[in-house]
C-alpha cells in the first residue's frame, strides 16, 4: 500500500466549508477576546496570537498530514491509538496534571500544555472505526465478542474523563461511537442497551454530585436564580437578545468583559450573536449543519468500510458538539463546558479538528 493517494481532486465543498468555519472562528476570537486580553495581558490580540500560534499552526501541519497520508494507515495503529487514549487520559492525575478552574483536564509535558480529552475525540474515533470494520462480522452482531467489548473500552475512557471531571465530553463521545457502532450494522437493540445504561449511569453520577445536579435544578427552575446559578445562562440570554436581526455590530459587544462568563470559549456563542445578530448566528449554525451533512453524504459514498465509519465519527462529534455547546448557551439545554469547534479559543481542539478534517478531505480523494 502507497504512503500517499495518487492525486486525485479532494471534496472542494468541504473544504470551502473547513476553510469558511476555521476564518469565522478568528474572526470572532479576535472580537471576543479583545477586552478580555487587553485587561489581562495589556495587549488586545493576545488571544487570537496564541490561538495562531499554537492551535492553527499546529492544526495546519495536522490537516496537511491527515490531508496527504493514505488514511488507512490509521488502521494499522488503532490499537496503539488506544492505548495512547488510556495513557493521555490518565496522565492528568498524575504530577504532569494540571489543575485549571477545578478540573484535571490539562498535561504539561515540558513546554506542551494540551487537552488530553480533545486529543481523545480523535484517536478513539480512528480505533472504533478500525475495531467495527475489522474482518469479523461478529463484532456487530454478536454480544460476547461484539457488545461487551466495545462496551467495556467505551467505559474505561468515559470513567477517566468522568473523573476529571468532563461529563459533557463523555455524553458526546459515546453518542458519536454509539453512532458508528449503529451505521456498522449493530441491531438497534444494542444501541437502546447501551443508551440505557448510559443514562442509569449518568444519572447516578449526576445525582451524587452537587455541581452538576445545581446545573440541572437551574435548568429546571430557569429564572429562579439570575444573579447566582442562573447568572451565566441569563447573561448569555441578553447578549443573545441583544443582537436582535443584523447585531450590534463587530466589536462592539458590552457584554463580553463585564457581564458574560468565559467569552472566549463557552460563550462565544452569545458573543457572535450578539454582534452579528440572528443573521449572522444562523449563518454559523447552516455551515455547521453543511459541514456534517456534507460528511455523512461523504460516509455514504465512500465504498471502503472503515473510511465510511471515520466519517460517521468526525461528522458526530463535530455534530453533537456544536449542537451541545449552541444549545446550552442558548438555555434549551442545561448549561456545559464545551466549546464551539473551529472558534472557541483552545489551541488542543482547533488543532484536533483540523486533523480531522485533513482526515476526512484524504477519504474523499479516493
Amino acid at each position: 500500500m502507497n504512503l500517499f493517494f495518487a492525486r486525485k481532486a479532494p471534496d472542494y465543498f468541504l473544504l470551502v466549508l473547513v476553510l469558511l468555519l476555521t476564518i469565522v472562528g478568528l474572526v470572532v476570537l479576535a472580537s471576543a477576546s479583545s477586552d478580555l486580553g487587553k485587561v489581562k495581558f495589556d495587549d488586545s490580540a493576545y488571544y487570537l496570537k496564541h490561538q495562531m500560534s499554537f492551535g492553527l499552526s499546529l492544526g495546519i501541519l495536522g490537516f496537511i498530514v491527515g490531508f496527504f497520508i493514505n488514511y488507512q494507515h490509521y488502521r494499522k495503529i488503532a490499537f496503539l491509538l488506544l492505548i495512547l487514549s488510556i495513557v493521555v487520559l490518565a496522565l492528568v492525575f498524575t504530577d504532569f496534571g494540571v489543575l485549571a478552574r477545578n478540573t484535571n483536564r490539562w498535561v504539561q509535558l515540558g513546554p506542551l500544555r494540551f487537552q488530553p480529552a480533545e486529543i481523545v475525540k480523535l484517536t478513539f474515533v480512528i480505533y472504533c472505526a478500525a475495531w467495527l470494520a475489522g474482518k469479523r462480522k461478529n463484532r456487530v452482531s454478536d454480544v460476547k465478542t461484539g457488545l461487551v467489548p466495545f462496551a467495556i473500552v467505551s467505559g474505561i475512557i468515559s470513567g477517566l474523563l468522568i473523573f476529571q471531571p468532563a461529563t459533557s465530553t463523555v455524553v458526546i463521545l459515546m453518542l458519536s461511537v454509539m453512532a458508528m457502532y449503529f451505521a456498522s450494522g449493530a441491531p438497534i437493540r444494542y444501541i437502546f442497551y447501551l443508551l440505557g445504561v448510559g443514562l442509569v449511569l449518568l444519572s447516578i453520577i449526576i445525582y451524587t454530585t452537587p455541581y452538576r445536579l445545581q446545573r440541572i435544578m437551574t435548568y429546571i427552575n430557569d429564572g429562579a436564580d439570575t444573579q447566582g446559578a442562573g447568572y451565566h445562562v441569563n447573561q448569555a440570554l441578553i447578549a443573545i437578545g441583544t443582537g436582535n436581526i443584523v447585531g450590534v455590530g463587530y466589536g462592539q459587544s458590552i457584554s463580553k468583559l463585564s457581564y458574560l462568563p468565559t467569552p472566549i470559549d463557552d460563550s462565544i456563542f452569545a458573543v457572535a450573536s450578539e454582534e452579528f445578530g440572528f443573521i449572522g448566528s444562523s449563518t454559523i449554525v447552516i455551515l455547521f449543519a453543511l459541514l456534517v451533512l456534507r460528511l455523512l453524504y461523504l460516509s455514504h459514498k465512500t465504498s471502503d468500510r472503515f473510511g465510511s465509519l471515520l466519517l460517521v465519527g468526525f461528522s458526530c462529534i463535530i455534530g453533537f458538539q456544536a449542537f451541545v455547546n449552541m444549545a446550552a448557551i442558548s438555555g434549551i439545554i442545561p448549561l456545559t463546558g464545551v466549546p464551539l469547534p473551529f472558534i472557541s479559543y483552545g489551541g488542543t481542539a482547533l488543532a484536533v479538528f483540523l486533523t480531522m478534517m485533513g482526515i476526512s478531505l484524504n477519504v474523499s480523494r479516493q
